[in-house]
């Protein structure tokens, strides 16, 4: 799905934050200030949020995983019913240290998150006193919470896209230093230097933000389907 600018701008995509907050390493991507707020030039984000789509779309079209990054509440429900909808993996609530760093351990987290849920499904946990029944729903609302996004990504994604660079700083250093591509929506007050796939824009409008992940979400969609297509050609 192609975004174009008046979609943008209908969503709030060039509002940044008020000038005070700003970051000057963003001056390149903006285009001036209205009643002390900065408004982002969005002739410079659509070819920006273009290219990151048709990263994410490669990314995609090779059976690549993409995590999609955003734990701040502006952005949970839409990051998480689009990255389900594209079959790819969230952290919508918490980044838990080591989410990647650490995935060894994560595994094993998983591991039980997996066993508990089997343990409900087939009736097991019915046979379990009351009291350890409680313990035992609490410990998989938790792990369910924190690491239901991820159960099924089996290893480390080829990509994150993360909302708002600031708010996620510890996906972004991880991802860094394990070499992961970075894709974030960067807002007047953050520093683009970390990110490798910059989207300068709103990082806290709910109709931008949806925008964006739609926009991945479809990206993602758009390539499987291209080739399963190509897949089908080639069988015939």
């Amino acid at each position: 799905m192609s975004v174009s600018m008046r979609q943008m701008l209908e969503a709030g995509v060039h509002f940044g934050h008020q000038t005070r907050f700003w970051d000057p390493k963003m001056a390149p991507y903006i285009f001036g200030d209205r009643n002390k707020i900065h408004i982002i030039n969005l002739e410079k984000t659509l070819p920006m949020f273009q290219d990151a789509m048709n990263f994410i779309g490669g990314i995609a079209a090779k059976n690549g995983k993409v995590l999609f990054v955003g734990t701040k509440r502006a952005a949970q429900k839409t990051v998480r019913e689009e990255a389900e909808r594209a079959g790819m993996p969230f952290v919508n609530h918490r980044w838990l240290g080591g989410m990647l760093t650490n995935f060894k351990t994560v595994k094993q987290s998983i591991r039980r998150l997996k066993e508990i849920k089997a343990m409900k499904e087939d009736g097991r946990m019915d046979r379990l006193t009351k009291k350890e029944g409680l313990m035992m729903s609490r410990e998989l609302e938790k792990l369910e919470r924190t690491l239901g996004g991820i159960q099924d990504m089996g290893g480390l994604p080829s990509a994150i896209m993360v909302i708002d660079t600031g708010h996620e700083g510890i996906a972004i250093n991880e991802a860094k230093k394990l070499g992961i591509p970075v894709i974030g929506v960067v807002d007047t007050n953050n520093n683009p230097e970390s990110v490798d796939y910059v989207i300068p824009g709103n990082d806290d409008a709910i109709r931008a933000i949806q925008l964006y992940v739609r926009a991945a979400a479809d990206a993602v969609v758009d390539a499987k389907s291209a080739t399963t297509v190509a897949a089908a050609a080639v069988a015939e």
